[in-house]
């Protein structure tokens, strides 16, 4: 844990072309190393290949079925957790949004920064205040990674029973729940805090207008303090309706709990077409390596990235690379491509429909 502190803290330390640099670095090492890893296990891809076959083309059907619950999932806990901010939204354009949402966030490599703004700005269609979105999706990814402890946990104990946990499956796990616990303490620490919002993001946004003024001479405040200043007042204001009435995040919890098991379903249905009942817990947790995964990525949906850590992870939890990857191929190009034709449609329907007003 140690070692890991380190590192971040040097990351945290670099500067922003640095970071860039070994982002670009990081990509490529892992992407050549997945071309490397198909290229040595070519004849055993290519067997499996010949298998396609034998797939259960019947099972893929269920794939939709589960994104579709993974949708209504997503639409009903944000309906819920506007309710308690006081907004009233319907859940059919909840369910849009979601869709145009993660067609956003598949597309635009930024860890799901891009997401956050055309939440935003797609609320404002329903009079929402900016802090309010901007809550709401944060609340989202909260419970979601809190709620994935528990899936996380019950990963852990059925690799146990395998009897196919080692030392790195342990501090993978471990070290994968101890970050989401951090993570979510830290920020409820920071927004709790009236004095505190304000001195975190104060700092960040003076920060930020140091570097902008350094490129941009001419504009010595890009961002507004007084206006950003009263944004995170909002913040924290928001914050406080949602602590008085914590007793309604009950649904949301269960929604956000919801949307993580569709989400494994759907990749441990590809394997059930192949005829393979593999260890759910190794699925789990390399869906949860995979996905952490996106925020480092500089390609869209993490793409070649995504797949090599899975694999890796797939096999160190038992499942052969040699089966692993043409699983998780699929799944890949199926989910892809099932969030991206509707959410495609979805986002330039709107698009055009705003520019002809």
């Amino acid at each position: 844990m140690a070692s890991i502190v380190l590192v971040y803290s040097l990351y945290i330390l670099m500067s922003k072309q640095t970071k860039a640099r070994w982002k670009i670095i990081f990509n490529l090492v892992i992407f050549f190393g997945f071309i490397g890893l198909i290229y040595a296990l070519r004849e055993q891809i290519v067997d499996s290949i010949q298998q396609i076959d034998k797939v259960d083309w019947r099972v893929l059907l269920l794939l939709p079925v589960w994104q579709a619950l993974n949708y209504h999932a997503y639409a009903k806990q944000n309906q819920q957790l506007f309710a308690i901010l006081g907004y009233h939204i319907k859940y059919k354009f909840l369910y849009r949004v979601n869709l145009e949402l993660n067609f956003v966030n598949l597309v635009l490599p930024s860890g799901g920064l891009s997401g956050f703004s055309y939440f935003s700005l797609r609320m404002k269609d329903r009079k929402v205040s900016g802090t309010s979105a901007s809550l709401v999706n944060l609340l989202r990814f909260v419970l979601v990674f809190i709620t994935f402890q528990v899936i996380l946990f019950l990963a852990l104990i059925m690799l146990s029973f395998s009897g196919q946990v080692n030392g790195f499956i342990l501090l993978v796990g471990g070290s994968l729940s101890t970050l989401i616990m951090v993570g979510t303490l830290i920020v409820g620490f920071i927004i709790g805090s009236n004095r505190r919002i304000n001195l975190f993001f104060g700092f960040i946004t003076k920060v930020l207008n140091r570097l902008i003024h350094f490129f941009r001479p001419k504009h010595p405040e890009t961002i507004n303090v007084a206006r950003a200043k009263q944004a995170f007042e909002d913040l924290h204001n928001n914050y406080l309706i949602v602590k008085r009435n914590y007793m309604d995040l009950k649904m949301p919890i269960i929604w956000s709990l919801v949307a993580n098991i569709t989400e494994i379903l759907t990749i441990y249905s590809v394997y059930i077409a192949f005829g393979q009942w593999v260890n759910p817990g190794a699925v789990i947790l390399a869906f949860a390596v995979a996905n952490f995964a996106g925020f480092l990525s500089v390609l869209p949906s993490g793409l070649g990235v995504y797949e090599a850590l899975m694999t890796a992870v797939l096999a160190v939890g038992g499942i052969p690379p040699s089966l692993s990857i043409p699983v998780t191929v699929m799944y890949r190009v199926l989910s892809i491509g099932i969030q991206v034709i509707p959410g495609y449609y979805l986002y330039y329907t709107r698009k055009k429909s705003v520019q002809a007003k």
